[in-house]
Order: C-alpha cells, then sequence, then structure tokens
C-alpha cells in the first residue's frame, strides 16, 4: 500500500475518538491536529505523544518510542507501519441520561416502595487522552457518544439510586417531594461520579438532575397520591385524622338522652361537629365526660296527683347543668369556634327551645 504522506480528523462529528484508517506512514508524513483535539501515534502497544493542535512532520525526534521499538535510523526517511488516534478535548460533550427503567426505592416518610425514574444531562472532558485510550477505547475503530452512554449506563443508574436514597434520607423528605431538591441532588452525583470517570481519563466537568418523577399509574404511587390528598383536604379544614375518628364517637353520642346528647346532635345538625369533635375534650370538658358515659337509667314513674298534674311540666334538666353548659358553649364562641349563628342555635337547644 502506499505510504500516507498526510494524517487528519475525517470522522464524524459525533465521535470522541477516531483512528485514521491507513497505518502506512513514515519519518515524513504531515501530521494535522485541530484546535480542540489531541493525537497519539501507536505502534505494538506503546504510545508516542501527545501532539496537540498544529501542524507535525513525523520524525525519529517526535517518536522516540516507535523508534526505538523499530529500530529506524535516526534522521533518516523511513516508512513505518503504526496507528494514529485523534481525540476531542472539547469540553462541550453534553450527553443526556436517564434512569431506562424504574429504580424501586423505599420511601423514607411513607414506607413504601415507589418506583423512580430520573432524567437530566452531564458535561464531560477528556483530560487525560493516553488513559483514555488505553483502559477505554481499546480496539475499537471509533468510540462515539453512544459508547460513552452505554460504557457508563450502569454505574450511572446505581450511583443516582444511592444517591436520590440518601437525599431523601438526609433532606427528611418523601420521593414525592425530592424535585425541590434538585440542585442539590445534582451536586452530590457531580462529586460521587467524578472518580468513575477520572479513572478512565475524563473529568466530569457537570451533572444536572433535571427531573425526578414517578409513573402515575403505579399502585403505590396511587394509594399514596390519594393517601396525601386526603391529609391536605383535613388540613385546610384543620381536621386531623384523631379528629375524624372522633366524628364516629360524636355521632354515638349526639344519639344519647340527655341535654349533653342534645347539645352535640344540634351541632352536628348545624355542621360543626368537625369543630367539635376536634376540640370539645379541652373546650368543653363537661360533655365530654357525658359522651364517654353510658346514658343514666330511666327514673322510675312516679304517680302524680290530680293537683301536680295540672301545674307545669318539671324542668328536663337540672338548672346547674343547663348553666354549666351555657357557659361551655359561650366559652367556645369567645375563642372563635362557633359564631354567632351556632351559638344561638345551641342555646336555644339546650334552653329546649325549636
Amino acid at each position: 500500500m502506499a505510504v500516507i504522506d498526510r494524517v487528519k480528523w475525517d470522522g464524524p462529528e459525533s465521535h470522541i475518538a477516531w483512528k485514521f484508517p491507513s497505518q502506512e506512514l513514515s519519518t515524513w508524513t504531515q501530521l494535522i491536529v485541530n484546535e480542540t483535539q489531541e493525537a497519539y501515534v501507536v505502534s505494538g502497544g506503546v504510545y508516542d505523544g501527545p501532539f496537540g493542535a498544529g501542524r507535525h512532520t513525523l520524525t525519529t525526534e517526535n517518536l522516540p518510542v516507535i523508534r526505538s521499538l523499530m529500530g529506524l535510523p535516526f534522521g533518516g526517511n523511513s516508512p513505518f507501519s503504526a496507528e494514529v488516534w485523534f481525540v476531542k478535548k472539547d469540553i462541550n460533550l453534553q450527553f443526556p441520561w436517564g434512569t431506562p427503567d424504574p429504580i424501586q426505592l423505599e420511601d423514607p416518610k411513607y414506607r413504601l416502595m415507589i418506583p423512580v425514574r430520573a432524567f437530566g444531562q452531564f458535561w464531560i472532558q477528556i483530560e487525560d487522552t493516553k488513559r483514555f485510550l488505553l483502559t477505554l477505547v481499546g480496539t475499537l475503530p471509533v468510540f462515539d457518544q453512544d459508547a460513552i452512554e452505554r460504557f457508563f449506563r450502569g454505574v450511572l443508574t446505581t450511583r443516582i439510586k444511592q444517591a436520590i436514597a440518601n437525599s431523601i434520607l438526609r433532606e427528611g423528605v418523601s420521593v414525592l417531594e425530592i424535585s425541590t431538591h434538585l440542585e442539590s441532588l445534582s451536586s452530590d452525583l457531580l462529586q460521587v461520579l467524578a472518580p468513575d470517570f477520572e479513572r478512565y481519563g475524563i473529568r466530569l466537568s457537570q451533572f444536572n438532575v433535571r427531573s425526578v418523577n414517578v409513573p402515575e399509574d403505579d399502585p403505590a404511587v396511587i394509594t399514596l397520591k390519594a393517601a396525601l390528598a386526603k391529609r391536605a383536604e383535613l388540613g385546610i379544614l384543620n381536621f386531623t385524622y384523631e379528629q375524624d375518628r372522633s366524628f364516629d364517637v360524636l355521632d354515638t353520642a349526639a344519639g344519647n338522652q340527655g341535654t349533653a346528647g342534645g347539645v352535640i346532635g344540634a351541632g352536628l345538625g348545624l355542621g360543626i361537629g368537625v369543630g367539635i369533635g376536634g376540640q370539645v375534650a379541652q373546650s368543653m370538658p363537661g360533655v365530654a365526660g357525658v359522651m364517654n358515659t353510658a346514658p343514666a337509667p330511666a327514673p322510675v314513674p312516679v304517680q302524680e296527683s290530680p293537683e301536680s298534674s295540672s301545674g307545669s311540666s318539671p324542668d328536663k334538666s337540672e338548672p346547674s347543668e343547663i348553666i354549666r353548659l351555657l357557659n361551655e358553649v359561650s366559652e367556645l364562641r369567645d375563642k372563635g369556634m362557633l359564631d354567632d349563628q351556632e351559638f344561638d342555635a345551641l342555646r336555644k337547644k339546650i334552653l329546649g327551645g325549636e
């Protein structure tokens, strides 16, 4: 084959490393290296270089390793066989990344296994060309961005899973809330992944997490979001889970006989059971006590005399009990737990009005 007199990059722009197709060189061959590139002449596993940007004439002076290996006469013009590798050293090598499948993580806040997906970009620069060629490129004729993505996909997935898990534990947040911590997560991953790239002669200059999300149709996600929606609804009403449970107790108490049960029943009828249910134990201890006791047994009927039957009917409650309940309802109004309309309705109920 004819000896090549000029060697330069002629590979696709998507390639990071590219090998010149011919190995027939000589000590007068011109090697042309572009501004964003670096080149090595390789023969028998040994490297001569690096050759930076510019035009270089291959001579025995700048090929000391190959001259020694091949026994080339010093200063002469001799053909020889060797590979020429070009490597891009441009900092603007941007790569998209993403988890190919959802990563299963245990949500530390809700103790559910949640599938998580993450996406973003990272930027690299080839810092040590020789190490990059020796450890990563190997005998491949080309090494493009797809090859970089394929090679680092496994380590990216492993590191990202661990980083997200560490982040949600450190921040004390749910998987569903991690999107508010993307900046710190990106910084963590840059530090964690940098050594994995460095051992191949690559500097990881930037790593961004653009999105962390969950599949909306996953059963665990549906269950968790429904529970969070319910909690948010109760929170808007200033209504806790314990208050929600106490509503059932209120409903039962409303059916009890006696004035106290009537008061609670009136409250439920007015739609104010929620407020009473959450605060009755603190604000109306008398009513709360009645709720937790069984109704008193019915009194034994007494034969009324004609004289007594002609008078007015006896009170259903002792005056002291009525006064106490009125005071407690007034206190609820003073604290803002009842408005005037609700207070008037309860007052009438206590006094036996309609």
